[in-house]
């Protein structure tokens, strides 16, 4: 099943989706020549971006409020405004599509995968990553989640070997 912001991605349309990712481009290769400061302000920038579910969740609610007050104090008509809204947010939770995502994507609003993709590798071109395992450990569980049987023996005199999985 795809993420919501391979939901989102896939309903904008390719030359938003280009604009996106060369203004991605752009900032990753801008921090790759800038100062550590610069670089460590573009992170703190990246923390405080609006994605996508912000952007929508912050416009539903609003417009949800508004055709609320509007209907119970100007005309009863206008509470169809907050049903139209939820029947919105439920078909974007369904298929990603949103009737006015289109305008925040072509606002430059980005999903949290676009703005997580940016931080990670600018933290990746300032070696936040270069002092990581190359092979991941290998995960035994917590001691006391073993049970006596692991030690004890087998039928075959010899003791239980603990089985492990790694990811």
């Amino acid at each position: 099943m795809a993420s919501d912001a391979d939901k989102v991605r896939r309903h904008t349309a390719s030359a938003v989706l280009q604009r996106i990712d060369d203004r991605t481009r752009s900032a990753l290769w801008e921090a790759a020549n800038a100062d550590t400061a610069q670089v460590d302000d573009r992170l703190t920038a990246l923390d405080h971006e609006w994605d996508t579910d912000r952007v929508l969740e912050t416009e539903a609610s609003a417009m949800g409020l508004i055709g609320l007050v509007l209907g119970a104090f100007v005309n009863r008509k206008l509470l169809l405004v907050p049903a139209v809204v939820a029947a919105s947010v439920l078909m974007h939770a369904q298929t990603g599509r949103y009737p006015l995502m289109p305008l925040f994507r072509r606002l430059g609003v980005r999903t949290a995968r676009e703005i997580a993709r940016e931080r990670y590798a600018i933290k990746a071109l300032r070696g936040d990553f270069q002092d990581m395992e190359t092979d991941p450990p290998r995960h035994r569980g917590p001691p006391e989640s073993r049970t006596p049987l692991d030690s004890a023996p087998s039928s075959n005199g010899q003791p239980h070997v603990a089985r492990t999985f790694t990811h």
